[in-house]
C-alpha cells in the first residue's frame, strides 16, 4: 500500500532548504553581527535627558558597548517603547533604565502618590528632589512599579542611583549602620524580584561601594550585597565636577572598594566629569588603568560625548 509520507529525499531537500532559509534570515539580520559580552564591554555612555529627537537614534548608532538612559525620555510619564529599546539591543549594546531607588523627584508621575510623612529633607543641590525613607514598606511598590516598567520595555537591567541616601537621611533614629545594611537588602530585594521574572536581567547600583566592603558585618565582605548585583556604576572616580581632582580621602576609599568589587568579578562602570581636553584624556586613561569601563561626561549628563570630542 502507498503511504502518504513524503520520501526521504524529498524531506531532506526541504529540511535543507529550511535550515538555509533560516541562516539567511538571521545573517540579514543586525542582530547576528552583534555578539554582546557582559563581560567584555570596553565603554559605555550615560545620557539622562535631552535625546536628539526624543528618540535613542543617536545612542544606537553609536559605537558604545552599553548604555544607560532613563525609563522615560522625557523623565517622566512618556517612558521608551519596547520598539526603542530593541532597536538599541540589535546594534550589540546593552542597555540599562536609570531610576532613583532612594530619592523622589517631584516630576516623576509617582511623586503624587507618595505620602509626605515617607519624604525627608531635600537632596543637596536640588530644590526638586527628595530623599525618601526606603525602608519603609510604603515606598517598595513605587519601587517594584518602576521595575515592572522596565521589564516591559525590554531592558536589559536597571541602574540604580541615590543608594547614598542611607547615609545622607537625617530624618531618622536609625543608626547608619542599620540603613546601610536596609540598604543592601533593599537591593537585593530588587535584585529577587527582577531575576525571578527575567534572570538575565542585570542590577547596577550606582555608587556606595562600601556596601560591599564596609567592617560593620560580620560577614566580611558582604555576600548578600555582592550576590545581588551585576556590576557597579562609580561617579567622580577620579575626577570631580568639573576637573577636580577626586583626591581627598572619601575618593581613595571608594576607589579601593570599587576596586574589591571588580576582583569579586562584577564590572565596573566608571564616569569622570570633565570640561577640559586634558582631564578627559586623563581620565580615560586612569580608568583604564584600573580596569574600570570608562566614560567621561559633564554633570547634566544631557549629551553624548565621544572620547576624544570636545563637550
Amino acid at each position: 500500500m502507498k503511504n502518504n509520507y513524503p520520501n526521504q529525499n524529498s524531506l531532506s531537500i526541504h529540511l535543507r532548504a529550511a535550515i538555509i532559509f533560516m541562516a539567511c534570515l538571521l545573517l540579514a539580520s543586525p542582530a547576528a553581527f552583534a555578539q554582546r559580552d557582559w563581560n567584555n564591554l570596553e565603554n559605555w555612555v550615560y545620557q539622562l535627558s535631552d535625546y536628539a529627537n526624543n528618540k535613542l537614534d543617536e545612542i544606537a548608532e553609536s559605537d558604545f558597548d552599553l548604555a544607560v538612559v532613563d525609563l522615560a525620555r522625557d523623565g517622566s510619564g512618556d517612558y521608551f517603547r519596547r520598539s526603542e529599546i530593541e532597536t538599541v539591543k540589535k546594534t550589540g549594546k546593552f542597555i540599562l533604565a536609570y531610576f532613583e531607588i532612594a530619592a523622589i523627584e517631584f516630576y516623576r508621575p509617582e511623586y503624587n502618590n507618595v505620602p509626605d510623612d515617607l519624604t525627608a529633607r531635600y537632596v543637596e543641590g536640588w530644590t526638586n528632589e527628595k530623599y525618601v525613607k526606603f525602608w519603609d514598606e510604603r515606598w517598595w511598590p513605587i519601587v517594584k512599579g518602576r521595575l515592572n516598567q522596565a521589564l516591559r520595555a525590554g531592558f536589559d537591567g536597571a541602574y540604580l542611583d541615590m543608594t547614598t541616601t542611607y547615609e545622607k537621611i537625617a530624618e531618622t533614629e536609625i543608626q547608619k549602620e542599620e540603613l546601610a545594611s536596609k540598604m543592601v537588602d533593599l537591593i537585593a530585594k530588587i535584585s529577587k524580584y527582577a531575576k525571578d521574572k527575567n534572570p538575565n536581567f542585570k542590577i547596577v547600583p550606582q555608587n556606595s561601594p562600601e556596601l560591599y566592603t564596609w567592617s560593620y558585618w560580620q560577614a566580611k565582605p558582604n555576600m548578600k550585597y555582592i550576590n545581588a548585583i551585576d556590576g557597579l556604576g562609580m561617579e567622580s572616580v577620579f575626577y570631580l565636577p568639573h576637573d577636580k581632582p577626586a583626591d581627598k580621602e572619601w575618593c581613595k576609599e571608594n576607589r579601593q572598594n570599587a576596586l574589591a568589587i571588580k576582583k569579586a568579578g562584577k564590572i565596573i562602570l566608571a564616569v569622570d566629569y570633565c570640561s577640559s581636553d586634558e582631564c578627559k584624556a586623563l581620565a580615560y586613561e586612569k580608568e583604564r588603568t584600573i580596569g574600570f569601563i570608562p566614560y567621561v561626561s559633564i554633570l547634566d549628563l544631557n549629551i553624548i560625548v565621544n572620547e576624544g570630542q570636545a563637550n
